[in-house]
């Protein structure tokens, strides 16, 4: 599933892509990856004639703002969008496609077919599902230690389910959380209330620098993730434990070792994460 950096990406290379682009009609072909409205036909009606004025993101759904209109579009997991000249054969797996007035298209392609869609009038998208419960945005300025300790300190649970529970840190999926725990020199089985003022802090910086480093490599293309453009990331590269399970520990040498946590496979090094 894709994670904050390649949904960030995602959302920097379709604002070069469409932003500014007017809808002329919309095509849905696999009606239940439109969540709001309940009929795909109100959904398709609706963006007629709008315009693309700016994608944002938060945590991992992007946030398509038209002239008066939103759409919240989660990607799950191998959902992806690209944009096309109309003449261009329609690949298999294509379920929505957004026809703009200049002749180009974009569409989602989903080969699980699990992404979601949701149209609202601007403004509904912050109090109503799917975005009203999010947790904090890690990329935001109010993401501070202090903001991350309040949030870890009342929770009983292992750091590591606590980190991918999208109601409290937004964003973080299997990979970003291993690679935060490995920087910060913390277990994934570790209580998120047991953390200390200086381990949180230290997970604090592992987080913002982990994601940065992943964004500015267009993040990780594990499976079949590609940018707005068909370009893949590159932070796959630099992974220090996720997947790395039989290599030696970039610090110590030790050999990485693959557990689960939660119900997710969980990469971990044994010297430099003690479990307490």
């Amino acid at each position: 599933m894709p994670e904050l950096p390649e949904v960030e990406t995602v959302k920097r290379t379709l604002n070069e892509l469409v932003t500014g682009k007017r809808i002329e009609r919309v095509t849905v072909s696999l009606p239940r990856i439109i969540q709001r409205p309940q009929e795909h036909e109100q959904f398709g009606d609706a963006l007629v004639g709008h315009t693309i004025e700016h994608i944002d993101r938060r945590g991992k759904f992007l946030i398509f703002r038209l002239d008066g209109l939103v759409l919240v579009s989660h990607l799950r997991m191998e959902g992806r969008y690209g944009v096309y000249r109309s003449e261009e054969p329609v690949e298999k797996h294509t379920h929505v496609i957004f026809h703009f007035e200049d002749g180009t298209e974009l569409r989602y392609k989903d080969v699980r077919q699990f992404g979601t869609m949701h149209l609202f009038n601007a403004g509904d998208e912050e109090v109503l599902a799917p975005l009203h419960k999010l947790g904090i945005e890690p990329m935001n300025p109010s993401f501070t230690a202090d903001a991350l300790y309040e949030a870890l300190r009342k929770r009983r649970s292992a750091i590591k389910p606590v980190l991918l529970n999208q109601h409290i840190v937004v964003g973080l999926g299997n990979i970003y959380v291993d690679e935060a725990l490995f920087t910060a020199r913390i277990h994934p089985l570790q209580s998120a209330d047991s953390l200390t003022r200086e381990q949180v802090e230290r997970l604090y910086h592992a987080i913002v620098s982990t994601l940065k480093e992943a964004i500015d490599a267009g993040g990780s293309s594990i499976k079949s993730y590609v940018n707005g453009q068909g370009e893949m990331g590159m932070f796959q590269q630099q992974l220090k434990v996720y997947g790395q399970q039989g290599q030696a520990c970039t610090n110590c040498g030790t050999m990485i070792e693959k557990s689960v946590v939660g119900g997710r496979g969980t990469h971990t090094c044994r010297v430099c994460q003690p479990q307490y």
